[in-house]
């Protein structure tokens, strides 16, 4: 069932994201060559507390069986990793390398959820359009993410998008709406058909996030069952915002 949110709810969805967003500006200052995944993991899970937040993501049950709770509190994507890349003390950030995080606070009960790709020092032209063509992906997306459309619409400019430009989205992994849950109904599919799905309405909140391959769109999972890599070896970037659908233009929760 998709919530539409109070005004109350709004506000503490609001709190949520700016925690997101506030990570993310420090993130961007500290990241660097010869880190390893896991302090940035661990800087990530400071500020989230320190800004009175939970990270929502560590010790999350995907109820499936074999697989454990998320160990920590970002998935950390590097290259041709696309999404839940699990942190590790062995997987150091090199120069060249673009590198997605995704995190989601918990505050007030209620999620705030964003992800970014980073570039970290000299990054190749083509590796840097990848992440630009991701980000924009987004934007191309909530357009429509206003009354009156519908999640097809949203979807199908992404997919659309990305396409034209000669890239591929993943597939099996897509947005989903949020609120006291980490992922509420609808589902927001990179793809599809425009006109499709329910239609809109101001007070419901939404993670839109493209995930773009620079390959094929096939995928694999990593034997620690959380690690989404690109089959091919390509390069993926992931770029995604919580937002609000008003009555008028979707509002940014997660960008200050």
């Amino acid at each position: 069932m998709v919530t539409i949110k109070s005004k109350k709810e709004i506000e503490y969805m609001k709190e949520a994201c700016k925690v997101v967003a506030k990570m993310y500006q420090e993130i961007e200052k500290k990241i660097k060559p010869g880190m390893t995944t896991w302090e940035i993991d661990q800087i990530a899970e400071k500020i989230m507390k320190d800004l009175g937040a939970i990270p929502a993501e560590k010790g999350y049950n995907p109820g499936i069986k074999g697989i454990p709770p998320y160990p920590a509190s970002t998935c950390i994507s590097i290259n041709d990793e696309v999404i839940h890349g699990v942190p590790s003390k062995n997987k150091i950030i090199k120069d060249g390398d673009i590198v997605s995080i995704d995190t989601v606070a918990l505050k007030n009960g209620y999620n705030g959820d964003a992800a970014r790709t980073f570039m970290i020092g000299n990054v190749a032209k083509d590796a840097k359009r990848l992440v630009e063509v991701t980000k924009q992906a987004f934007f191309e997306g909530i357009k429509y993410a206003k009354p009156g459309y519908r999640i097809g619409d949203i979807s199908n400019a992404i997919g659309e998008y990305v396409k034209s430009q000669g890239y591929s989205v993943v597939r099996e992994f897509q947005g989903h709406g949020i609120g006291k849950a980490m992922h509420e109904d609808p589902g927001i599919p990179n793809y599809g058909k425009a006109g499709r799905g329910i239609r809109l309405e101001p007070g419901m909140t939404l993670a839109i996030e493209p995930m773009v391959i620079q390959g094929k769109p096939n995928i694999l999972e990593l034997d620690d069952g959380w690690t989404i890599i690109t089959e091919d070896g390509s390069l993926s970037a992931h770029y995604e915002n919580t937002i609000l659908i008003t009555e008028k233009e979707p509002e940014i929760l997660t960008i200050l």
